[in-house]
């Protein structure tokens, strides 16, 4: 039998590098790595709705950087730089509350994704909001997959949604898949996100693959 395995943590270190990047020395690698779970966690409720494509954490000595990546960074700076530091002072709170000690300089770092379509977390975010402001699912899932696949770098996407799906009393999954997906391939650019839709009759589930063609190495 086949297990699955998450499209992301099946590359790490062939085409994909850690979230989280520093070492830790015996005793502090526990705390880091507490700190590091707990931090994402608030980020990913904090900045709901606002397309975050990805958050990638590094430490050193001194420095703590959190890297930001989103199609809408004006939501998150806010105007005058605002929400940025407003969040910079959030994120020192969680961090005084847990107990971990922060280095001497703490970044928030916001990238601007270029292209949102071809991003498996920016699209789920997208189908989430869909299906909360009652549209059919089978006409977001249809729409959605035909805008992604309009898009020149992506050669597959694949769909699928669990729940009380249409508001029935039994939960069920539907998916909608479109070009090739090469799960297998370990050259294969594969972006895999999931999420949430909150309705009022339950939760919906959404998972994403979006398929950007292989990568090869330099040489």
């Amino acid at each position: 039998m086949t297990h699955s395995v998450h499209p992301y943590s099946h590359r790490l270190g062939i085409i994909r590098d850690w979230r989280s990047r520093w070492f830790g020395k015996r005793g502090q690698y526990q705390q880091f790595l507490k700190m590091d779970i707990l931090l994402r966690e608030f980020l990913t409720k904090r900045l709901r709705g606002m397309y975050v494509d990805s958050v990638d954490m590094e430490r050193s000595v001194n420095t703590y950087r959190i890297i930001i990546r989103t199609s809408r960074p004006g939501m998150i700076i806010g105007r005058n730089g605002e929400g940025a530091a407003k969040l910079k002072n959030d994120i020192i709170k969680i961090v005084k509350r847990i107990g971990s000690e922060l280095p001497k300089e703490l970044k928030v770092d916001i990238e601007e994704v270029k292209n949102p379509d071809a991003r498996a977390a920016i699209v789920a975010a997208m189908v989430a909001e869909g299906l909360e402001k009652r549209l059919p699912f089978r006409r977001v899932l249809k729409q959605t997959v035909e805008k992604v696949m309009g898009q020149r770098e992506v050669k597959g996407v694949k769909i699928a949604l669990s729940g009380r799906l249409g508001g029935a009393d039994m939960s069920r999954a539907e998916s909608l898949k479109q070009g090739q997906i090469p799960l297998q391939t370990l050259r294969a650019d594969i972006d895999f996100a999931r999420e949430q839709a909150y309705l009022s009759y339950g939760v919906i589930g959404i998972k994403v693959w979006i398929y950007r063609g292989e990568i090869f190495a330099d040489k």
